[in-house]
């Protein structure tokens, strides 16, 4: 059964740490709405959205749902470290959702667990975000090394091609998901990498995700400036084609 996606942000706000976040995109979005992203506040409305229940006393976040978490900050921040076992309860109440949780703040994992987190929850997939070669190298052995049952990377906003071989032959990642930069300013997301990550994930069996082609794209050698409502549309089409060139 096809799982629908949703979001829940039960906190906003995170502080710029890496390369990938120069133009990130919840800054952008922020400046524009005049709020400082650099302020870290927990949701007044959404903190516990998965217990909501509608009047005839059903979640409103239905069973077999996708919830991507944390998408506009990092789940793994200090300053979420007092929410967080609250988050955490949640999750073990709703086994019936899957909850996505990216993060560039891996290192503080082991510092933010529940104590009965064990090799991790079945419910849970942890998203390591890796945007070129150096923080991957960072990033990934020590996420590969850490109690956790569902493993994705993210490579988002691409920023160059990034080898991740070395960690897929582990046969611990289930899932690699690329996108590149969004908004004005985006840096050059190329199809061609996007192509031989693919390439490397097929050879591994690992599942792969384009999911976005970013503002400013490259394919075949030409430029494309994309406006941000297409990118997840022309990212379905890149890959149709892929496929179609592999048929050949």
């Amino acid at each position: 059964m096809n799982k629908k996606k949703n979001f829940w942000n039960p906190w906003h706000g995170c502080h710029k740490c890496s390369p990938g976040c120069l133009h990130c995109y919840v800054y952008y979005l922020d400046q524009i709405r005049n709020i400082d992203a650099g302020i870290i506040l927990k949701s007044k409305t959404n903190f516990n959205l998965p217990l909501k229940k509608n009047r005839q006393g059903e979640y409103k976040i239905p069973s077999n749902t996708i919830l991507a978490t944390c998408f506009t900050s990092d789940f793994f921040l200090e300053e979420a470290d007092l929410w967080r076992p609250e988050i955490f309860r949640i999750m073990k109440e709703r086994v019936d959702v899957t909850f996505l949780i990216p993060t560039k703040r891996i290192e503080r994992f082991l510092e933010c667990i529940p104590e009965d987190w064990g090799m991790g929850y079945d419910n849970v997939i942890i998203a390591v975000t890796c945007e070129n070669q150096k923080k991957a190298d960072e990033r990934l052995p020590i996420f590969l090394a850490l109690p956790i049952k569902h493993r994705q990377v993210f490579v988002a906003p691409i920023l160059e091609y990034v080898e991740l071989a070395p960690y897929l032959k582990t046969g611990l990642i289930e899932l690699v998901s690329v996108g590149g930069e969004s908004y004005e300013n985006a840096r050059v997301c190329d199809f061609s990498w996007v192509k031989k990550m693919k390439e490397t994930c097929d050879f591994y069996h690992v599942l792969f995700d384009f999911h976005q082609t970013g503002s400013n794209f490259v394919f075949e050698g030409k430029r494309y400036f994309i406006s941000h409502h297409k990118e997840y549309i022309k990212a379905k089409k890149a890959m149709i084609y892929l496929q179609s060139q592999k048929k050949v």
